[in-house]
Formats: C-alpha cells, sequence, structure tokens
C-alpha cells in the first residue's frame, strides 16, 4: 500500500506542460504528484516542483516508464533520465505504464529491483495490471508492489480487481476519475450533485474516496485544482452510493483490447 502520508487526491498531469500550472496545484494543496515518460512533461513537472513555495520531501512524486523502454538496460537508463529531468534524486513511485511491447517480466523487473536496492526510487508500481498480470509480476519482483494505476470511475467501478488488490495490500490509483469531463453528463452523478450543492467532479471523486482509492484528476485551472481538492469534504449518504451503484452501465474510456478485454 501507499504511505500513511500520501494525500488521498493527487494531480494527473497528462497534456500539462506548464511549470506555473503545475507550481500553482502545489501551492493549492497537492502534494501526490503524478507524470510519465510517455506523457513528455517530466522537465516541466520538475520546473513546477521547483517553482512551488512547498519543499520536495512534502510531496509524493511519481512517474511511469514507457512500455517501449522496459528492456532492462533501457528502464535503468530511461529512469535515469526521468530522474534527470524531473531534478530528484529518487522517484517516490515508479510504474510499468502498460504491460505491452518490450515488457518481460524477467528482464523488467531484475531493473526495477535494482532501482529499487539503490534507493532511486521508494516503491514500486504498476499500471493497467489485471490480476493475472500481477501474479506474474509478483514471481519476478523482489520489491513489494505498491500500486496498481488503472482507470476507474462510477461508470468502471473495478469491483474484482479492487477484491484483488485488497487482498495482496496493493493500493489503487484512479486515472481518468472523472471521465475526461463525461461525468457531467451522467444523470445519476449529477442528480447527486445537486442534492449536495457540489459539482459532479466532486462526486466522483468522493465516491472514489469512499472506496479507499487514490484518484488523480487532471487539472486545467486553479478553478479545477480546488473543486477536485474540495471532494474530500463531501460525504456521500447511503443513498448516495446505492444510487451510484445502481447505475449498471460500464464504460471504459481509456481502451487498450491486448491488456483488458471489452466489457
Amino acid at each position: 500500500m501507499l504511505p500513511d502520508d500520501v494525500p488521498p487526491i493527487g494531480l494527473g498531469t497528462a497534456g500539462v506542460d506548464d511549470p506555473a500550472l503545475i507550481a500553482d496545484a502545489i501551492d493549492t494543496g497537492y502534494r501526490f504528484i503524478d507524470t510519465a515518460q510517455r506523457y513528455g512533461n517530466e522537465a516541466a513537472v520538475g520546473a513546477g516542483i521547483r517553482q512551488a513555495d512547498v519543499g520536495r520531501d512534502r510531496l509524493f512524486v511519481a512517474t511511469k516508464v514507457h512500455e517501449r523502454n522496459l528492456a532492462y538496460e533501457d528502464v535503468l537508463q530511461t529512469t535515469a533520465e526521468s530522474l534527470d529531468r524531473l531534478g530528484i534524486a529518487q522517484v517516490d513511485l515508479l510504474y510499468v505504464h502498460w504491460p505491452l511491447e518490450a515488457y518481460d517480466p524477467p528482464e523488467t523487473f531484475q531493473a526495477f529491483d535494482e532501482l529499487y536496492d539503490d534507493g532511486r526510487i521508494k516503491h514500486v508500481g504498476v499500471s493497467n495490471f489485471t490480476p493475472a498480470l500481477l501474479d506474474e509480476a509478483h514471481d519476478h519482483l523482489d520489491a513489494p508492489i505498491t500500486a496498481n494505476q488503472v482507470e476507474m470511475h462510477p461508470l468502471l467501478p473495478q469491483r474484482k480487481l479492487r477484491s484483488y488488490l485488497s487482498t495482496h495490500d496493493i493500493a489503487l490509483v484512479a486515472y481518468g476519475p472523472l471521465m475526461v469531463g463525461d461525468v457531467f453528463d451522467v444523470p445519476e452523478i449529477t442528480a447527486i450533485a445537486e442534492r449536495h450543492d457540489v459539482s459532479a467532479a466532486q462526486v466522483s471523486l468522493a465516491w472514489l474516496l469512499e472506496q479507499g482509492v487514490y484518484p488523480i484528476p487532471r487539472g486545467d485551472t486553479p478553478t479545477h485544482f480546488r473543486d477536485n481538492l474540495a471532494a474530500r469534504g463531501l460525504s456521500l449518504d447511503d443513498e448516495d452510493l446505492d444510487q451510484l451503484e445502481r447505475i449498471g452501465r460500464t464504460r471504459r474510456v481509456y481502451t487498450n483490447d491486448t491488456v483488458w478485454p471489452t466489457e
């Protein structure tokens, strides 16, 4: 699991390349910052971290190794490059981004174990892994798997995966928690938002927090940052939770049928 002091809502940075925006998010209250080699913005995220009025020791920084960089030597080299771009000596959480392309469990996780043992990464994570892929990963990794980052929101509740992760003491970090803005078009969510006089985004994030999940919504403006963080103060009642449980429709926004069969 993630350390107890990791904030329950993180900042997703896909598509964000403005250091000032990253710094503003941190100064607004974000302490869990998520990026990736694939995003091409690690340097901007690092610059934003340095610009913020919050010390590095108070932040939990995560990045992900691109699937084409998962051969042993490439993991080591590109992680060193990620650390350089971020301007930090150690990343708090390093993920396998997708178990595709150059992913080879013995090679990939040998490199992750080496990075973990050397102190260049504090925690090992995986992303977009099914229970079967997690079982395979455990066979080749000495370090504990701290987190699995997958798409999750009220229309993709990930019940089976959550049960597996709970049994194995692995945190679920949720990307796409606002369905790229489409939570504002889900009647069951908007009805709850109207009852509580909050945004649909806050309802989705509060629901994820109720499940013990760490959502990492992306934000484009200071207003979005504040609105998302306000979900920490929203308490959903039994009627709300039942209404969300009964939505009955499933939607995957980010698809990759190679890993996740179409539902």
